[in-house]
């Protein structure tokens, strides 16, 4: 966006400030600066002092100039680090021959200033300076301190802005930390290794989805972003590793909206001589310990209901779902039935659609969205993946599958793995056939991993969460944009 007269004036009075400096020999972009402390360590320790009392402590404090009132021979700022903000207070006859670098200074500039922590009369923790050092000098202003930075596309574009203009944003995203830091500590209690899986995949799977192509030019070859990482962990059990795990970036070039974005992050797991009911175990310890991680309790609001992540969550038979939400008893209806019902409904399947696929249209539009309190659906449709065990009572249209929900979100799905060979390169060439058929997100057929499945895979459990879904669900934010420092937006007119 091109600069405005009033923004192009005060770049053009902050550069001149710059060669200002530079003939007064200050280096306005030093290489360090030896900090200290931090704010809220400062604003902590120093609470106790009485008003106008004096520590007797020398310490450097660093960070961007916030707010700066000039008083001719005294002036006060706040410095905004990572942590918090902190007054400075300068006065002229303590800094002498750097007052001329005070009076070159604007608010977005990053400054350091050394001196001892005070107490003043209005009851206010500051560092009076004896010291002050330009760190970085900005020539571009901040947004207007009031008008803020309300607009959520420039907001999105330019988060560094976001950050500095809204510190509470940093909040969710160091909860976002603790919340993988958590994952990690139940895997790593558990045993599990991390590893990593590749990106770049000459063959996508793992996942119904539609992948991004790209292209190596060396070998002229064509590839995919990787839309899950699970083929790739399996092979990882076929070699003789027993307990695998993944944290990394997926892409589907789908749909954007609230909870989803073409990049975003995944944990993957698989445990040897699991099933899913261990995965359903694992998966409400995880959501546990990371929500007491960032919440200090089992329990999070959000739109005015209390989640409870407590274990054990209940376990709902997806037919069960059906039953209970839509008001018709599916399990007794055969295929035929389960259409004109469909129809009647206003349902959108396709006049091909199988049973299973009817049933899944069914959950998708009368279940999903009354699954407020965590839960397990468990035993859905074969059709919903081809890399899945069958009911082991028997029923060859129904597989050991559970999806977690909350709030009418998908927070995770697992399966008993698919290790029979056979049967998995049959339901590939299934897939295969859907995909020629014109379904863009049917699995293609992966003769590789049939191959490593011929070599034996033991039972396992397989399970997927989605990191970026469970940090909206334990911190109240809205949507996947809010968690994710930088997402994926569409280009266009940026108001700064």
């Amino acid at each position: 966006m091109p600069e405005q007269p009033e923004e192009h004036r005060l770049i053009a009075e902050r550069r001149r400030k710059l060669a200002e400096l530079r003939k007064l020999g200050v280096e306005p972009y030093p290489y360090e600066y030896d900090q200290t402390h931090h704010a809220a360590e400062l604003q902590t320790l120093h609470a106790h002092l009485p008003e106008q009392g004096r520590s007797g402590e020398m310490v450097r404090v660093a960070g961007r100039l916030m707010l700066f009132r000039d008083m001719g021979k005294l002036a006060f700022g706040q410095v905004q680090d990572e942590t918090g903000r902190i007054q400075v207070m300068l006065r002229k006859e303590t800094l002498g021959g750097s007052w001329g670098v005070v009076e070159l200074l604007d608010l977005g500039d990053f400054i350091g200033a050394r001196g001892e922590v005070i107490k003043t009369k209005t009851g206010e923790v500051t560092v009076e300076a004896n010291e002050i050092a330009l760190l970085s000098k900005s020539v571009r202003p901040l947004p207007d301190k009031h008008k803020g930075l309300k607009d959520e596309e420039t907001r999105l574009r330019k988060r560094y802005l976001d950050l500095i203009m809204n510190p509470d944003v940093k909040e969710v995203f160091r909860k976002r930390a603790l919340i993988i830091d958590a994952t990690r500590g139940v895997l790593a209690k558990r045993r599990f290794l991390e590893v990593e899986t590749p990106t770049l995949q000459t063959v996508y799977g793992g996942a119904n989805a539609k992948p991004f192509l790209t292209h190596i030019n060396a070998w002229d070859l064509r590839m995919y972003l990787s839309i899950s990482p699970e083929l790739y962990l399996k092979r990882l059990l076929v070699g003789g590793f027993e307990r695998v795990y993944t944290i990394c970036k997926n892409f589907r070039n789908e749909g954007v909206d609230q909870m989803h974005n073409p990049e975003f992050t995944m944990m993957e797991c698989y445990a040897a001589h699991w099933d899913y009911r261990r995965m359903m175990a694992l998966t409400e310890e995880i959501y546990e310990e990371a929500c007491k991680a960032v919440n200090n309790s089992t329990r999070v609001e959000r739109n005015g209901v209390t989640l409870e992540f407590k274990a054990p969550w209940p376990r709902i038979r997806f037919l069960d779902s059906i039953r209970e939400h839509a008001g018709i008893d599916v399990e007794s209806m055969d295929r035929d039935a389960l259409m004109r019902e469909a129809v009647e409904r206003n349902l959108d399947v396709a006049p091909q659609a199988t049973r299973g696929e009817i049933l899944m249209a069914f959950f998708e539009r009368y279940a999903e969205e009354k699954l407020i309190q965590p839960c397990h659906v468990i035993d859905h449709p074969i059709e919903s993946t081809p890399l899945c065990k069958t009911l082991r009572t028997g029923d060859l249209a129904m597989i050991e599958r559970f999806e977690s929900f909350a709030v009418g979100v998908e927070l995770s799905n697992a399966y008993s793995e698919l290790n029979d060979p056979a049967r998995q390169k049959e339901l590939f060439a299934q897939q295969e056939e859907r995909g020629r058929g014109g379904d863009e997100e049917a699995h293609p057929m992966d003769a590789d991993y049939v191959e490593a499945l011929e070599y034996g895979m033991p039972p396992a459990g397989g399970l997927g969460i989605g990191i970026d879904r469970m940090v909206i669900l334990l911190t109240g934010a809205e949507g996947i944009r809010d968690v994710i420092l930088f997402p994926t937006v569409k280009p266009g007119n940026e108001d700064g």
